[in-house]
């Protein structure tokens, strides 16, 4: 299978592009650029070849002879979304949405979305949102989210099957790592302060996900019967690991010794969601999630040691995707579109 990944340099895209490729698949990556300075570690992987280009910038026949469409290359997670929600809407809603249909009039059969549970927004009776549950974001990120699997999916037919990968919040070693994503940010607070002060009480719940489980997930639904998978939506993650803030915290707490924890007033973010993952488990039998939070704060402890994490380069800007695309805007390397504009030779 001829696999287009977007997003290939981003956080998920270091994964799964060399496990695609592990598996025997011929893959091209591409990904704009943002965040390529941001390296942690050398994974020794083999990585495809990358394309760089903006998605919006994608011509239908680019997408000519691709059996599938990935599609990771979007602005991500909430305050990125709240820093510049028009910018998000043009790239994560238009931009997507337009893939999709490029991929299709190009003749791709399959398009896997890969969505989030933070459309669940703020889920106050306390109830376990599944697939058929009203979405209620209460972000830019979350709300594009939701447009994109609504104009998407009418575009499902016996020739194009596009899928919706509701991820539950990400976790885990990434050699394109992320800081900014609560597991790991703690993980990198433990590791560099011994400290973890919260400012909120820690009660709202989240569902959380090691990226290489969602890896499987993807690969899954590049492999599943048509059938299995097409229009469908799947939450991504496992019923185990709905946990409260707090107690992300003090799994981090037991695995970096020494770590103190505190815990401030009750917050003002009303997200708080837990998240039914058993459609998943039926629809495509072969899924099971192999990472535990705790597993993989073990995993970040030992990537952190082995690489001796210093707190400069934790708080590096390339590792949290709004300080990232700040400096890239105040130094004019991206235009208030977001696309690249450095200037040619001569130019102040």
């Amino acid at each position: 299978m001829k696999v287009l990944v977007t997003g290939a340099d981003g956080y998920i895209g270091a994964v799964l592009a060399p496990s695609l490729l592990e598996r025997g698949y011929e893959v091209t990556g591409l990904d704009c650029g943002y965040y390529r300075n941001g390296w942690l570690y050398n994974d020794g992987r083999a990585w495809p070849p990358i394309v760089t280009r903006d998605v919006r910038r994608i011509e239908e026949s680019d997408l000519e002879g691709y059996d599938a469409v990935v599609h990771l290359a979007e602005l991500s997670n909430d305050p990125l979304g709240a820093h510049d929600p028009r910018t998000t809407f043009d790239i994560n809603h238009r931009g997507s949405v337009e893939l999709a249909r490029k991929a299709k009039r190009a003749g791709v059969a399959r398009f896997v979305y890969t969505s989030s549970c933070s459309v669940y927004g703020a889920a106050e009776d306390g109830e376990t949102r599944t697939e058929l549950s009203t979405p209620a974001p209460q972000t830019a990120y979350a709300k594009c989210k939701v447009m994109v699997e609504r104009e998407v999916l009418p575009l499902a037919d016996a020739s194009f099957a596009p899928v919706f990968l509701r991820n539950a919040t990400a976790f885990g070693a990434s050699p394109r790592m992320r800081f900014d994503i609560v597991l790991n940010n703690l993980c990198g607070l433990a590791w560099t302060t011994r400290k973890i002060a919260m400012t909120s009480d820690g009660t709202p719940w989240r569902p959380l996900v090691h990226v290489e489980d969602i890896c499987q997930a993807i690969i899954l639904c590049l492999e599943a019967p048509r059938e299995a998978i097409c229009g469908e939506i799947f939450n991504v993650g496992s019923d185990e690991q709905n946990y409260r803030i707090r107690e992300i915290a003090e799994i981090v707490g037991r695995v970096f010794p020494g770590c103190q924890i505190s815990f401030g007033p009750h917050g003002g973010d009303n997200r708080s969601y837990r998240v039914s993952f058993a459609k998943i488990r039926e629809r495509l039998p072969g899924f099971r999630c192999q990472w535990s939070a705790e597993r993989g704060a073990r995993q970040l402890y030992d990537v952190f040691a082995r690489i001796a994490l210093s707190p400069e380069v934790f708080l590096y800007r390339a590792f949290t995707r709004l300080q990232q695309l700040k400096h890239l805007l105040a130094t004019r390397q991206i235009d208030e579109d977001f696309y690249f504009c450095w200037p040619r030779s001569g130019e102040a």
